[in-house]
C-alpha cells in the first residue's frame, strides 16, 4: 500500500490546510504571496502549522519559495509551480463535484467564485 498513488496523494494533500493554502496561492492571478499575507487570509491557522505545510509543499514540488535578502526584513514569497497549478485544476474539479453533491453555495456555483475569486 505504501506505493499506492492514492495513498501518496492523500498524504500530500490530505493534511489540514494544504488545500486551503493552494487555494490562497491561486487567487489573484497566481501572484506571489508572503507568509503573513497567507496567515491573514487563512485566519485560524497557527504560524507553526503554516510554516510546516509550506515546507512540505515546497519539498513536494507544489510551490516555490523565493527569498529577497536585499532588504530588511528579509522577504519570502511563495508561488505555485507548474505541478501546483495543475493540482489547482484538479481541486477546481473537486469543487464542482462538491457544489453538485454536497452543498449549494450560490457564490461558489460560478466558474470563479464571487466571494473568493477562484
Amino acid at each position: 500500500m505504501k506505493d499506492c498513488t492514492i495513498y501518496k496523494m492523500s498524504e500530500l494533500i490530505g493534511k489540514k490546510w494544504t488545500l486551503c493554502i493552494l487555494h490562497e496561492l491561486c487567487k489573484g492571478n497566481l501572484t506571489d504571496k508572503r507568509f503573513n499575507e497567507l496567515k491573514k487570509q487563512l485566519g485560524s491557522v497557527t504560524p507553526k502549522v503554516l510554516s510546516l505545510r509550506l515546507k512540505e509543499m515546497e519539498q513536494s514540488g507544489l510551490i516555490t519559495k523565493t527569498v529577497d535578502s536585499t532588504s530588511f526584513p528579509i522577504k519570502s514569497e511563495y508561488s505555485l509551480t507548474e505541478s501546483g497549478k495543475e493540482l489547482v485544476e484538479v481541486v477546481q474539479e473537486l469543487k464542482a463535484w462538491g457544489n453538485k453533491w454536497l452543498t449549494k453555495n450560490e457564490a461558489c456555483q460560478h466558474t470563479l467564485c464571487i466571494e473568493c475569486k477562484s
